[in-house]
C-alpha cells in the first residue's frame, strides 16, 4: 500500500469550484474519449448517506488500454476497463477504483475542500493522520505538465479570466491570491502482487498526479465557460456531455469487441 496526500490550490472559492469541477470533469472526459477509450457513465443519480446527507452517486467505466506502459499492456486484455465509483457530498467526496481483471488492485481517494492555501495539516480524521504518508503540493501554474497534455490556452502563467479578472499566476501566487481554496486528496493505492507491488503503486501515483494537475489546470482555464452556470445548469450540461461521451465510447467498444471475437473465431477454426 502506498499512501499520499495531495494538496491542490485554486484561485477560486469552494462554492465556485463546485460548479467548475463538474464542468471540467464532463468536458475533460468527452475530450479524452476517442477510439473506444475514455469514460462511459453507467450510473449518475442522487444518493443519501446517513452521515453525510444528500449527495450524488456516479459509476463509470474508464477504458484506457493504450495509456498503460508497454510492460502492462503485455499482460492486460484489449477489452479492459477500470470501474470508478464516486460518492459526492460536496465539500467531501469519496472515490474508488477497481478492476475485475486485477482483483488485488484498488485506489481509494478521500477528498475535502476548504477555503485556504493548503495550510490545514489536520483536515483528515485521527486514524488517517496516524498513517505514514507523503504530503505533495501540486502547483497548477508552475508545475511541469507532460508534453502531450500541454496547451498554450491552458497555461495559467499567461491566462487571464475576462469574467473574474483572476489569472496570470506567477511563482508564489498561492501566498498572495484572494480568493483561494484547496483540494485535499488522501490517495491510497494498493497492488498486492509480490514482485510488482512497488513498481505498480509508484506508477499509479505518477498517473494520478498528472491527472490531478491537468484537471485542476483545466477547471480554472475554462472558468469563463462555466462561471455563470448555476448548479442546475451545470448538471444539465453534465447530463448532455455524458450522453454524447457514452455514444462516442460505446460505439467504438462494440466495434472493438466484434473485432476481438472475429480474431478469436479465426484462431479457433484452424485448430478445430
Amino acid at each position: 500500500m502506498l499512501l499520499k496526500e495531495y494538496r491542490i490550490c485554486m484561485p477560486l472559492t469552494v462554492e465556485e469550484y463546485r460548479i467548475g469541477q463538474l464542468y471540467m470533469i464532463s468536458k475533460h472526459s468527452h475530450e479524452q474519449s476517442d477510439r473506444g477509450e475514455g469514460v462511459e457513465v453507467v450510473q449518475n443519480e442522487p444518493y443519501e448517506d446517513p452521515t453525510y446527507g444528500q449527495g450524488q452517486f456516479t459509476e463509470k467505466r474508464v477504458y484506457l488500454n493504450s495509456k498503460l506502459p508497454s510492460w502492462a499492456r503485455a499482460v492486460v486484455p484489449k477489452i479492459f476497463y477500470v470501474t470508478e465509483k464516486a460518492w459526492n457530498y460536496y465539500p467531501y467526496t469519496v472515490t474508488e477504483y477497481t478492476c475485475s481483471f486485477l482483483p488485488k488492485f484498488s485506489i481509494h481517494i478521500e477528498t475535502k475542500y476548504e477555503d485556504n492555501n493548503g495550510s490545514n495539516d489536520n483536515i483528515f480524521d485521527t486514524e488517517a493522520k496516524e498513517l505514514e504518508r507523503e504530503v505533495c503540493f501540486i502547483d497548477i501554474a508552475c508545475d511541469e505538465i507532460p508534453e502531450r497534455y500541454y496547451k498554450e490556452s491552458e497555461d495559467l502563467r499567461y491566462f487571464l479570466s475576462e469574467k473574474t479578472g483572476r489569472g496570470l499566476l506567477k511563482e508564489g501566487w498561492r501566498d498572495t491570491q484572494d480568493p483561494i481554496m484547496c483540494s485535499y486528496k488522501l490517495v491510497t493505492v494498493k497492488f498486492e502482487v509480490w514482485g510488482l507491488q512497488t513498481r505498480v503503486e509508484q506508477f499509479v501515483h505518477k498517473v494520478i498526479r498528472d491527472v490531478l494537475l491537468l484537471g485542476h489546470r483545466q477547471a480554472f482555464a475554462w472558468v469563463d465557460e462555466w462561471y455563470d452556470l448555476s448548479l442546475e445548469g451545470v448538471r444539465e450540461y453534465e447530463k448532455n456531455m455524458h450522453e454524447q461521451t457514452n455514444i462516442k465510447v460505446c460505439q467504438e467498444q462494440q466495434s472493438t469487441n466484434s473485432s476481438t471475437l472475429d480474431e478469436i473465431d479465426s484462431d479457433v477454426k484452424p485448430s478445430t
